[in-house]
């Protein structure tokens, strides 16, 4: 996705379980040799807390059938809203021996009309994706894994990653599309990419 970035390292991230070594550190560390590995009943959760509402398009997790076998997620949730009381699921994929990089889209990109395409490693359950168009907005987003390859108890997750759109939103593009096609390259001129 070319006009997403990434929004992780705006929220603070919390694990059900974690076995010791193997947690939130290990999950965002840009590593995929490392891992989170969970510790305890199903399902395994892993909540993203943003101190603000913020527009999110898609996660991306970094699994790997062949080295972990049955600590693989085979199902997993995304629920989203503003606390862990108001939640509501968003999106279910089941994974079928994933390796690599999987995206789990949470909303269609604008124009694009047809249904979210599945690969053979990733089958979301709801295709249309709630009828979600570029992002949905949410203070909490919550990744339940609800089960694993061969009824594995435990699972590894290697990385994660929360995009979420470059531009404002779809009214703004439209009001000055210029701003949104200005692709700024370092921080410092990053800095200037918005018109508050």
């Amino acid at each position: 996705m070319d006009d997403s970035r990434e929004i992780g390292d705006e929220a603070a991230w919390s694990l059900s379980s974690a076995k010791p070594g193997n947690g939130v550190e290990q999950l965002r560390d840009d590593n995929t040799e490392t891992f989170w590995q969970s510790d305890g009943p199903q399902p395994h959760l892993i909540s993203i807390q943003f101190p603000r509402k913020v527009r999110v398009s898609e996660l991306r997790l970094y699994t790997s059938f062949k080295i972990d076998e049955s600590y693989t997620p085979s199902c997993i949730s995304v629920r989203i809203g503003t606390s862990h009381h108001d939640l509501q699921e968003i999106q279910v994929v089941d994974l079928k021996e994933p390796d690599g990089w999987i995206s789990i889209p949470l909303a269609r990109p604008h124009g694009d009309s047809a249904a979210t395409a599945a690969t053979a490693s990733c089958i979301p359950r709801d295709p249309e994706i709630g009828g979600a168009v570029d992002f949905v907005r949410a203070h909490f987003v919550q990744i339940a894994i609800l089960s694993n390859h061969q009824n594995g108890r435990d699972t590894h997750v290697r990385q994660i990653r929360v995009f979420g759109p470059r531009c404002s939103s779809a009214s703004s593009r439209s009001r000055v599309p210029e701003a949104c096609a200005l692709r700024l390259q370092t921080p410092m001129l990053q800095q200037f990419s918005t018109i508050r």
